[in-house]
């Protein structure tokens, strides 16, 4: 019974434990249905999500950025000037170009399995899960693949549907580029700091150099910040954040084993000393920068030079321009007791007007009276002073004038304008100089001969030079004209300092005009050359001949040394350099300029405001002078001297030192060049010998000359027309005549007045045959001239003794007879109104000499052929 009970209540057991175990089998099989239903809805729906958000998708092959680029500004030898762009400077390089360490620090503290997955990390997308139901947030989980679709394709917005398309992406980008490939791009686009973006621009922006030169310390500086560049920037993040960082990124490094435990410690070391220079757009020669970049817009349009990735070879040489603008800061710091507030220069190749240097300001913060930023250089409009003066009387040697030519520096006025004063300039050194060759008057920068010099060559004809030389704001217009007077060739127009500079160039190549060049290479994205600068020959301008001699007198410094003297600034020992200076009267701007046959230097100094500085300012001396000297200076130390090319019709000769002609025993000489045909054949004019009166040093008078009571004395004697009176008053020769007057050398105040002595004589010159003398021929001239200060009745000729002709009322007479052979006596008697007379004799032989004794000649018979009277 017992047997029964247990085996009863074993069946029992036995048929509910079948039963749970079925139910369990059933819950399970529900369980199962449910989460496979729900799997496959879940697949479905990601499926469905994911089809949805693919449909929307940009196409991968965009990741590979074709715009958007900063254009890239440097200078001839590739040094980066400044990077032009919108919002974002990015500047793309080569795979080759990021350095290695760079690469290896960037993917281990990134994404340290880069090299293995498909573009998304599992242990990544399990954590962004993660956080997304336990924190409601979406992190975490992007892999370099992933960050860069983000960059590039998508927008920065958190959300699931842009987590969805990020993965889809990276996955077709996996499947298109190579690693390799997806590194570089994601080099290139990775965010740094500020506006900068790609290790390129952050490389310029953080360490002020190439990608390719960072160190490895440096490399893993920067390979730390795209996670979050606004806290690991040394420039704007938290203090000592980027240490913290770098130390990680070293860590990392060596736990997957690409830098030993030796190297961590070095470089952790070297990360104490990492130096930072920057924290600022990189602004390199900021005002010949923006010059370039307002050229490329205008050829280009905005958006391509901001977004195209342009890359823009420039002419200028940047080690040059830092040691330019250096010295501008130094020198226009050294002349503030001057009252000087600012200073320029700009430096180009004459042969090809390419600009190698250009200060536009001290700083590039300095401002113009109005608040703006001003490049003195291209846009600031000044008076040039006697910086104009070459342009001047280049145009007179184009017109015959030549470098001896003289001009009389003494205090003259020219007549003004209807209603307007009479112009009166004076000399730099308040000083009248006298009579002075171009040579000097050009050398010493004479402000009156110029002026004289611009009135005979015309305004017209100096401005239109000046604006085939290249000054833009001189062309000889009908306004420019009424506007500018004689005043213009001391720089009473206004002018740009390149405009200047460049016009200099034209003496330098002899004659050749070149318009400045700033840009030689213009390349887009992907190479292609959008613009590239051919060398041209050149704009004729100025004859070489003329060219010539404007660079011989400019740098003669034996010439200059009357006012700059023998060891100024302008003077470069053993350099061919012309130079020339320039100062308005009222002191605002001072400028100098010149250079050689290969580099052209101009330089101002003033102040923006235009306010004058100091009276004791000095050309030559202080202000600009310093600035130019330094820079031709440095442009000159190694450079091989090269002369000025001396055409073939230039001559050289020796010349008169004191009156521009023909050399002269007895007064000083020098040589000269003159253009061949215009060099002096004779004395020079200004020397006048007078016949004076030996009885009261007056101008003999007839005669006095006759009867040879007189001397013959040499003056110094100058004349002038005034081509600019309209009354009929010559203003220079009245000018002229005040100066001779307070002159001490007597040579300088010839007699004006005609001697009255002898006037009630009579004199008799016989002027044919000459006495005591032989002639071989029977037929025999008699020939004379009367003077008296009354009018002559007769003339009579007696032959031996015997009257053989008589003419009335002519003071000459001239005829021939023919005589026989042997010794004559010819008398010639004059006799005037008043009954005065005066006999003329002179001995003469026939065949024989004048004293040979023989018997008496018969009588001679007249000529058949007497010669008329003259």
């Amino acid at each position: 019974m017992l047997d029964l009970l247990r085996q009863r209540k074993l069946k029992l057991l036995l048929g509910s434990s079948r039963r749970q175990k079925l139910t369990r089998l059933k819950i399970l099989a529900v369980v199962s249905a449910f989460c496979f239903v729900l799997l496959f809805s879940g697949i479905f729906t990601i499926g469905l999500l994911f089809a949805w958000y693919a449909r929307e998708l940009p196409r991968p092959d965009r990741v590979r950025r074709t715009q958007g680029f900063s254009t890239i500004i440097s200078d001839r030898s590739g040094t980066p000037l400044y990077d032009v762009f919108n919002d974002e400077n990015r500047i793309p390089i080569n795979f080759d170009e990021m350095p290695d360490m760079l690469k290896k620090a960037t993917v281990s503290v990134e994404d340290k399995e880069f090299y293995q997955h498909e573009g998304f990390s599992s242990k990544g997308i399990l954590r962004a899960l993660y956080n997304i139901v336990a924190h409601q947030n979406l992190q975490g989980g992007s892999t370099l693949t992933q960050q860069l679709v983000k960059n590039v394709l998508l927008s920065q917005e958190r959300t699931l549907p842009r987590k969805i398309k990020e993965f889809i992406l990276a996955v077709e980008i996996e499947r298109k580029y190579s690693k390799d490939e997806i590194l570089q791009m994601y080099l290139n686009e990775a965010p740094y700091g500020s506006t900068t973006y790609g290790v390129e621009a952050a490389a310029q922006y953080y360490f002020d150099k190439k990608a390719k030169q960072l160190s490895d310390i440096e490399s893993i500086v920067l390979a730390g910040f795209p996670q979050s560049p606004s806290l690991y920037s040394p420039f704007t993040g938290q203090v000592g954040a980027y240490i913290w960082r770098s130390e990680q990124v070293i860590r990392r490094l060596r736990e997957d084993g690409k830098i030993s435990v030796t190297d961590e410690k070095r470089l952790k070391e070297e990360l104490k000393n990492v130096k930072f220079i920057g924290g600022k757009e990189k602004f390199k020669a900021p005002h010949f920068v923006v010059y370039v970049r307002e050229q490329l817009v205008r050829q280009f349009g905005k958006d391509v030079v901001e977004g195209g990735g342009l890359h823009v070879t420039t002419t200028l040489d940047y080690s040059l321009q830092e040691k330019a603008e250096q010295i501008v800061k130094d020198e226009v710091n050294k002349a503030k007791k001057l009252q000087v507030g600012n200073g320029a220069a700009v430096v180009i190749n004459p042969n090809s007007g390419e600009i190698l240097a250009m200060v536009g300001s001290k700083d590039y913060d300095a401002t113009d009276s109005a608040g703006v930023k001003f490049n003195v250089v291209t846009q600031g409009l000044r008076q040039p002073g006697s910086a104009l003066k070459p342009i001047t009387y280049a145009q007179a040697f184009r017109e015959g004038y030549t470098p001896s030519s003289i001009l009389m520096d003494v205090e003259t006025k020219f007549m003004g304008g209807v209603g307007q004063k009479d112009y009166a300039p004076k000399n730099y050194d308040l000083k009248w100089h006298g009579p002075v060759q171009i040579r000097y008057a050009l050398a010493n920068s004479i402000n009156m001969t110029a002026v004289k010099m611009v009135a005979l060559v015309g305004v017209k004809d100096m401005l239109s030079l000046a604006y085939d030389m290249g000054l833009t704001t001189l062309e000889p217009t009908a306004d420019n004209l009424r506007r500018f007077g004689l005043s213009v060739t001391l720089g009473g127009g206004e002018v740009k300092l390149l405009d200047l500079t460049s016009a200099y160039g034209v003496f330098a190549t002899g004659g050749l005009q070149h318009e400045p060049i700033a840009i030689l290479k213009v390349t887009n994205q992907q190479g292609n050359v959008l613009f590239e600068y051919k060398p041209t020959t050149g704009k004729r301008t100025l004859g070489e001949d003329v060219s010539y001699l404007i660079t011989s007198i400019l740098s003669d410094n034996d010439a200059r040394k009357l006012v700059f003297g023998e060891h100024s600034l302008l003077y470069i020992p053993g350099k061919h350099i012309f130079v020339k200076t320039g100062t308005t009267d009222d002191k605002r701007d001072n400028w100098t300029i010149g250079g050689s046959k290969n580099r052209i230097v101009g330089t101002w100094v003033g102040n923006n405001d235009n306010s004058p500085m100091n009276s004791s300012l000095a050309s030559g001396v202080t202000g600009a002078a310093p600035i130019w000297n330094r820079i031709i200076k440095e442009l000159t130390k190694d450079a091989k001297d090269e002369e000025f090319i001396k055409p073939d019709n230039i001559v050289d000769m020796e010349i008169d030192a004191f009156g521009g002609g023909k050399a002269r025993d007895d007064f000083p000489k020098r040589k000269e060049y003159f253009i061949r045909g215009t060099e002096p054949t004779d004395l020079s004019p200004v020397y006048k010998k007078l016949k004076i009166s030996k009885s009261n040093g007056k101008l003999a008078n007839d005669i006095e000359i006759a009867s040879g009571a007189y001397e013959e004395k040499e003056y110094f004697v100058f004349n002038e027309l005034d081509p600019v009176s309209a009354d009929g008053k010559n203003r220079w020769q009245e000018a002229i005549d005040a100066w001779a007057l307070v002159q001490t050398d007597s040579k300088y105040h010839p007699p004006t007045e005609t001697s009255s002595d002898r006037q009630d004589s009579v004199v008799m010159n016989v002027t044919d045959p000459k006495d005591r003398k032989q002639y071989d021929d029977h037929d025999i001239k008699i020939a004379g001239e009367a003077f008296s200060s009354a009018s002559i009745k007769e003339i009579k000729v007696e032959i031996d003794g015997k009257e053989m002709d008589k003419v009335s009322d002519t003071h000459s007479y001239s005829r021939v007879f023919n005589l026989n052979t042997g010794p004559h006596t010819i008398r010639v008697t004059a006799r005037d109104d008043r009954g005065k007379e005066a006999t003329g004799e002179v001995k003469i032989g026939v065949n024989v000499a004048w004293d040979f004794a023989v018997p008496p000649s018969p009588t001679p018979s007249p000529s058949l052929f007497p010669s008329p009277s003259p």
